[in-house]
């Protein structure tokens, strides 16, 4: 039987609000499974994946280090920028403005329990959608993500993951760089590697892309390499 997924569409975001959905989400999933497994057989499990665009943030996984943002809390406000200690895995990054974020919330009981296998899967979906476009991308010996000339001493980032998964359910998940303004990236350690650089589309291709477009291809990926269907849109 093929998974379904509903396909919700956030927009321009504040972080901490798709932070508060995507927590209501996965504990509701959590206590979906619980409920079934103890004999609660009305009950099936649902999967998420948003889309959402967020203003300028930065964020810490819970193997971060905060000594990796290298602003204060003056210079923050400065450039407009809010930081956020969080629940996934890695260290830090940032979100902003013209970079795609995706947070698919899933119950792997649907389709694999293997969180590995899982990230691979979602690098691509990553890798797939730039080739539609022309970028030639894979991945960088030991390091998770997206990269571009991975194996190359010019090695630079074009997408972050960070992911959290308790009973098999997932939450966060990607930061795309389409159009970011990769000035921000300057401010902090990327997922705390320095000696690599990061890009984006809009860098590779010297010219700014339709996000509407990215965000088409990347969600049929998505659904192709996952082997699930979207069962509702929410604009």
């Amino acid at each position: 039987m093929t998974p379904e997924v509903q396909f919700i569409n956030l927009g321009l975001i504040d972080y901490k609000e798709a932070w508060d959905l995507q927590e209501k989400l996965f504990n509701q999933t959590i206590q979906d499974k619980i409920s079934i497994r103890n004999g609660d057989a009305t009950l099936t499990t649902k999967n998420y994946v948003l889309f959402c665009e967020h203003p300028h943030v930065f964020t810490l996984g819970k193997s971060g280090h905060e000594e990796h943002l290298l602003l204060n809390n003056q210079e923050l406000e400065e450039h407009n920028a809010s930081f956020y200690k969080i629940n996934r895995g890695g260290d830090i990054t940032y979100h902003g403005p013209g970079q795609l974020v995706v947070y698919p919330i899933f119950d792997l009981d649907h389709f694999f329990t293997d969180i590995h296998k899982y990230m691979r899967y979602l690098e691509e979906s990553v890798i797939q959608t730039l080739s539609e476009f022309g970028i030639n991308a894979g991945r960088a010996p030991g390091l998770t993500g997206v990269w571009i000339d991975g194996d190359t001493p010019s090695a630079r980032k074009i997408c972050a993951m960070g992911v959290k998964s308790s009973r098999w359910v997932t939450m966060h998940g990607i930061g795309f760089n389409v159009n970011s303004d990769l000035s921000y990236f300057s401010h902090i350690i990327p997922c705390g590697i320095n000696d690599k650089a990061v890009t984006s589309m809009q860098q590779e291709l010297e010219k700014e892309l339709d996000m509407q477009e990215v965000s088409n291809t990347l969600k049929q990926k998505l659904a192709e390499n996952f082997g699930f269907s979207y069962v509702t849109e929410t604009p």
